[in-house]
Parts: structure tokens; sequence; C-alpha cells
């Protein structure tokens, strides 16, 4: 019968012990010349890993007690003890050096991280939970272990026009392409402000593409790259909804626990440094946004990701019928469903961005969300 998980995880915290009572009995009952040494050194060794710096010298002092004891208990000779003890000090004193260098690089890794963290949040920051009539919720999954943010983008803010927000993915994933990230939600911010609609918002950031392009052409090879997108803009009142799509997966309608894909009429070419801007004007097509309507934005980490049979997720099927109205909790749903189908492999980084209609403009008040 296979062992609970809770048992397989004590295993290691017992070990120190059971290594002093193994060495011990050895000592004790073990026929000569068979001695328990080796087992109280080990003691220290393994306390060393599972436990802090303070119990592990703890465990070493024992260690050593234990072979002096143990020595004069078995009528050696008191060379034969002074050599016991040396040898498990020796053996624990190695044992505390390592784990006092292991604790050092941990803290230093810690702080690293952490300040990667803050760097990479400074280029992505989390959006409000509410704007205008709007309750929000984002998820982010990084494909890179150790990465707080990927290739994958949003953005949201109140402008003039409206509240805007856009979400993306820059061509490669992980760290390689924070820096082309940084350049779009840049260009993002100071475009949202001005540029009078999607689709000169969309060429602005384009231009900005371009600019970054050329300055950075030996030196940073994503922004060599395209970058999907797609725009949203939603009035004061949150009636409409607004969508530009450049080359992005397309969002999601969520009313009255129906599913609706919003694909765009006229596809269009993704934001691009390399496949030039010759094209026509792309369409913004408009959608009705009643109250606790939510419009689901993610990006190919959500809408490609696949199971062990390659066969992949159907976000309609993971949504549809839900009774959750709050974003937060919608945000969870997807994201534990998407977690779950790919047995927690991080195929691509995962983007999602909920926007909800509360039903009135009030900042974002989400009393009405509660299921």
């Amino acid at each position: 019968m296979p062992r609970s998980p809770q048992v397989l995880v004590k295993v290691p915290y017992v070990a120190p012990v059971l290594l002093l009572l193994g060495g011990a009995a050895a000592d004790v009952f073990a026929m000569r010349p068979y001695y328990g040494l080796p087992l109280l050194s080990c003691a220290p060794l393994v306390a060393g890993i599972v436990f802090p710096f303070g119990l592990s010298v703890l465990f070493a002092l024992l260690a050593c007690g234990s072979a002096a004891g143990l020595a004069y208990y078995t009528g050696r000779e008191s060379s034969a003890m002074i050599t016991d003890v040396l040898a498990v000090l020796l053996v624990s004193m190695v044992g505390l050096w390592i784990k006092w260098l292991v604790d050092r690089q941990g803290r230093n890794l810690a702080v690293a991280l952490n300040v990667a963290e803050a760097a990479q949040r400074a280029v992505l920051p989390a959006p409000p939970a509410g704007v205008g009539p709007l309750a929000v919720a984002d998820r982010y999954v990084a494909a890179q272990l150790g990465a707080a943010i990927g290739g994958d983008l949003y953005a949201l803010q109140e402008t003039p026009f409206g509240i805007r927000a856009m979400i993306g993915d820059v061509r490669g994933k992980g760290l390689r392409a924070v820096s082309a990230v940084s350049v779009v939600v840049g260009a993002f911010r100071e475009a949202a402000e001005h540029a009078p609609s999607l689709h000169d918002l969309a060429d602005r950031l384009d231009r900005a593409l371009d600019r970054e392009g050329a300055r950075r052409h030996d030196t940073l090879d994503d922004i060599e790259g395209f970058v999907t997108a797609l725009f949203v803009q939603i009035p004061p009142s949150g009636a409409t909804v607004t969508l530009l799509n450049r080359g992005h997966p397309a969002p999601y309608l969520l009313h009255g626990g129906e599913v609706t894909c919003l694909e765009p009429s006229h596809p269009e070419l993704p934001l691009s440094t390399g496949l030039g801007r010759e094209r026509g004007e792309a369409a913004e097509e408009t959608y009705t946004f009643a109250p606790l309507d939510s419009l689901v934005l993610v990006t190919d980490g959500v809408t490609e990701a696949r199971d062990r049979d390659g066969v992949f997720f159907d976000v309609v099927r993971s949504l549809g019928g839900t009774p959750l109205r709050h974003p937060d909790e919608l945000a969870d749903t997807l994201s534990d469903s998407v977690t779950h189908w790919t047995g927690g492999q991080r195929q691509d980084d995962m983007a999602i961005l909920i926007l909800t209609r509360v039903g009135s403009s009030t900042g974002g008040t989400t009393d009405a969300l509660t299921p």
C-alpha cells in the first residue's frame, strides 16, 4: 500500500533522530568490530539539510556526546574514545560549514529574486482592482521558472476616450522578451492618452516598435519580431466594448452563463517591425456590454495549452455555465483549469485579464458581483 504524502514529507525530519538512535544501537548491540560511528556522523549532516542552522548545531553536539558516552559505556580505551569523538566532530564541522554556505547563498538568491521581481513588475505593474464601471482581475504565469513576467503583457488605464486596455504577446518567451514588453507597455501608456481611435493607438505602437527596433537592431533580437495585440475601449457608462484585434487570440464574452468567442470579422497582422505596415485600416468592432458581463482576455498560453495527448485546452468549455461572477473567481477558475489540463507544465507564458461590468460607474464597486 503506498504511503500517504504526509508521511513521505515527515520522513526527512525524523531521519537525524533515527540515525542517532541507529548509531547508538549499533554500538551497543552489533557484533565487534562493527560500530555505529558512521551513523552518528551522518546525523548532523542530514540535520543540516532539513533543519535550521541552530538545530543542526544541536544535532552535532548530540552526535559528539553520543560518541563519547557510547565509547565509555562499551568500555573502549581512552584513545579510541577521543578518536571517535574527533571523527564525529570533524564530520559535524564540515556539515555545519556546508550548511552555512548553502544558507548564505540562499539568502543572496532570495534578495536577487526579489530585486528581479520588483524590476519586472515595474515593467508590467498589476492593474487596479476596479476602474470606472469595471471590476478587474489578472493572472500571470511565466514560462521561465523564477521569472515574474515573460513575453506576455497587458495594461489598463482611464483616458479621455474612456477605459482602454490591451493584452499582447511578444515573439519569444521568458526573460529575453521582457525588454520588448517594456517598449510596448510604455508606448501604450503614452499613446492611450492621446490617440483618438484604437486604430491610431495601434499605429502609434507600430511606430514605437519600428524606432526601438532600428535603435537596438544589434542588441535585442526580440524587438525585431512581431507582437500580437488586442486593444479594448469601454466608455465611462460601460454599456459597450470596442475591440481592435491585431493578430491576437480572440477574447471571450461571458453573458448570463453563456460564453461567446469574439473572433474578428477582418483579421489583421500583428504589430511588427519586420512585416511592414502596408495594410488598410483595421476594423474596430463594438459589442453590447451588459451589467455583470465579463470580457476575458487571454494569450496563447491559454488557448494553445495542451494535455499529455496534445489536445488543446477548451476555454469555452472551461468557462461555460459557471455561476461565478467576480472576476477574481473567474481568473482563478481559468488559471487552475489550464494548470490541471497541462499537468502543471509551463509550456508558454500565460496571461489573463478579466474586465467585468459591475452595473454602475461608482469606482468599480463589486458588491453586485458576489455569487
